[in-house]
């Protein structure tokens, strides 16, 4: 495609130079191949103009900035917030995908990673070809891929719908962050089902007040032109408008209700109207996560016998209280509770059906809202019988400081371990565990690596609790 024909009808540029032929698009001037329009796009830590030079010398035949270079020898694409034509321009270059199948965006500050897999099962299990673009991973096809955010860059949320579409993916399902939506990641995607799932206060270290965060949250309702599913029994569920038609859900009040609600070791059961639900997933916060799931399933206008038959298969997602395997009859779970809000949540679901102790393996990551480490020290005092406070991801922030600060919101130090070196945290764990017991190792779930100032290493909890139940 020429810069020309990608440019046109695009407000606020103004465009230097020749026309040229586009054979690909990028942010990163490192992954920039001859024939390349580059954008130098200034993000939270980087300036792209920084980066214009190496971009050329890997070949750009054109770039987008803010500031017009008269020495620059290559075209220019001149635009004020260079990071709000990347989609737009993204779209157009891969023939907006987006508007080729039926997009389900999921926001909320917990539960996204489980109900984008649940609203997939669903769709598949009913002969819905799926993509999937989340926390976890991405699902195009037979085809996946470890992912490294939660809502990935413009370029490639584009780049892979059209893989999705030219595989035939009818459905696209997208976990959609708040800081997604504010850095119009996601735009101009065009949603057909928005999901809400819950809000609490997080990411202030970046959104820096609760109304930010709110107001990042309510852009992809905004963005929705079909359905709108959100859940009745949260607070901040009034704040979700926009689409065409809405859909509440809940376990107090909605369209969509859950009753006779049970959570258990084996998992949750309630039912809808008379038609009664089993998954194999722990926790009452699971329960809505299921009915946003569900909603969708109705919305579409499938029965509710269809749909149950449907998730009765669905087998969990990696990380998310995920069992770990093993001959010795212990009980080890791993998890992605990151937070006081979702380590409170996970202990309170365990606690119930624990025989012996409750054991808890967790940390915090640097860089973030400091707020979470005494909160998460406070959940795991309350819940846990013993917490072993080790080493998360301490990016560039002292990973001692990091477990003082979890300390301070224990009550008591009675039985609580420090271990900095995290597989020895795990092992200590495990290695006081007995079969009434219940580890969990919290934190990190899917992940596979963790991040130091100097370094980053391979690192995965399912591995690490696996070698150590092997020894």
């Amino acid at each position: 495609m020429k810069l020309k024909q990608l440019c046109q009808k695009i407000v606020g540029i103004d465009r230097k130079g020749k026309d040229v032929a586009i054979l690909g698009l990028s942010e990163d001037s490192r992954t920039v191949a001859p024939g390349f329009l580059f954008f130098a796009k200034k993000g939270a830590s980087q300036d792209g103009s920084k980066f214009i030079l190496d971009a050329i010398q890997n070949g750009a035949a054109a770039i987008v900035t803010d500031l017009y270079d008269p020495f620059i020898s290559i075209p220019q694409v001149i635009c004020k917030d260079v990071s709000s034509i990347v989609g737009p321009i993204a779209a157009k270059y891969y023939g907006y995908p987006s508007t080729k199948m039926h997009m389900v965006g999921i926001t909320g500050t917990k539960g996204k990673t489980t109900t984008s897999y649940l609203v997939r099962h669903l769709l598949e299990s009913l002969k819905k070809p799926c993509g999937l673009i989340g926390t976890v991973e991405t699902l195009v096809k037979e085809h996946r891929f470890f992912s490294t955010h939660t809502t990935h860059d413009a370029i490639f949320n584009q780049k892979i719908l059209k893989e999705m579409q030219v595989k035939g993916c009818a459905f696209a399902v997208l976990e959609v962050s708040s800081h997604g939506l504010d850095q119009k990641r996601v735009d101009p995607i065009s949603f057909d089902t928005a999901i809400f799932t819950n809000l609490h206060s997080d990411h202030l270290d970046y959104h820096q007040t609760l109304d930010r965060y709110v107001a990042a949250k309510q852009k992809l309702f905004q963005m929705c032109h079909g359905t709108v599913i959100v859940n009745a029994d949260s607070p901040f569920s009034s704040f979700m408008q926009g689409g065409k038609k809405r859909l509440e859900v809940g376990i107090e009040k909605g369209d969509i209700q859950a009753k006779e609600v049970v959570c258990n070791s084996q998992g949750i059961s309630f039912k809808i109207d008379d038609v009664s639900f089993e998954l194999p997933l722990m926790g009452r916060f699971n329960v809505y996560n299921a009915l946003s799931a569900i909603a969708m399933g109705v919305n579409l206008g499938w029965p509710l016998l269809s749909i149950r038959d449907a998730l009765k298969t669905f087998d969990g997602v990696p990380g998310r209280l995920e069992k770990v395997s093993n001959t010795k009859g212990l009980n080890v779970l791993i998890d992605y509770a990151h937070t006081g809000e979702s380590l409170e949540n996970v202990l309170t679901t365990l606690k119930p059906i624990v025989k012996g102790k409750l054991i808890v393996v967790f940390g915090a990551g640097g860089n973030r809202d400091p707020a979470r480490r005494h909160l998460m020290g406070e959940a795991a005092g309350a819940y846990a019988d013993l917490s072993i406070v080790t080493t998360d991801n301490p990016r560039k922030e002292d990973p001692e400081q990091i477990c003082k600060d979890i300390l301070k919101g224990f009550c008591s130090k009675n039985q609580v371990i420090v271990e900095l070196d995290r597989k020895k945290a795990i092992e200590t764990a495990i290695g006081l565990a007995t079969s009434k017991d219940i580890v969990l190792i919290a934190g990190k779930g899917h992940e596979k690596v963790q991040i130091f100032k100097d370094r980053t290493v391979h690192f995965d909890d399912v591995l690490v609790a696996k070698e150590c139940l092997m020894r």
